[in-house]
């Protein structure tokens, strides 16, 4: 696996999405050839994730190269050096995650996108969910958080949930 040219090849990668996916091209397991899924998966990275990044991208104009890049970072650094490049067997059940209007500290969303952070920066969602949807973005927008700042805070938090709590509450102070 070539390291330094990552970001080339993701960029290539990403346009080719949401250029396919413009033109209507629809479901994640269409849009890649065996090689560039190959290189995908040798980086921790699911097809359906350019997929998400496609659709929104298309319908929304977001998240945007620059955000799915920097997300992508993360989770594949925690991959190559946590997991040691091998996979998760586990996936998020979602009807497990929190209500989108269940609050902690008066904030919303948060604790939802902290099970769904957990398991992007694992591998683990399922196709029926994103790490940065219009929901995410919402919460992250409002709390001046940038996607990959939050899954790094994450990834340094993983298990101490009041950390990222008090993190996210001095953000927003901040912000304010």
């Amino acid at each position: 696996m070539k390291h330094y040219d990552f970001t080339t090849r993701f960029h290539v990668l990403y346009d080719k999405a949401v250029g396919l996916y413009a033109k209507g091209t629809r479901g994640a397991g269409t849009f890649f050839t065996t090689e560039e899924s190959a290189f995908l998966a040798a980086n921790g990275i699911a097809p359906q994730a350019l997929y998400d990044y496609a659709e929104d991208q298309t319908n929304y104009n977001e998240p945007g190269y620059d955000q799915a890049l920097g997300i992508e970072l993360v989770r594949r650094d925690y991959f190559l050096n946590v997991q040691r490049g091998m996979p998760s067997k586990n996936t998020l059940n979602e009807e497990s995650l929190p209500g989108k209007t269940e609050t902690v500290e008066g904030i919303e969303w948060l604790l939802r996108i902290l099970p769904k952070a957990r398991a992007k920066l694992r591998g683990e969602l399922p196709a029926s969910l994103m790490y940065c949807c219009g929901g995410d973005r919402r919460f992250l927008k409002a709390n001046d958080i940038l996607p990959a700042e939050f899954l790094s805070l994450v990834w340094r938090h993983e298990n101490d949930d009041a950390s990222i709590i008090k993190w996210v509450v001095a953000r927003r102070a901040q912000s304010a």
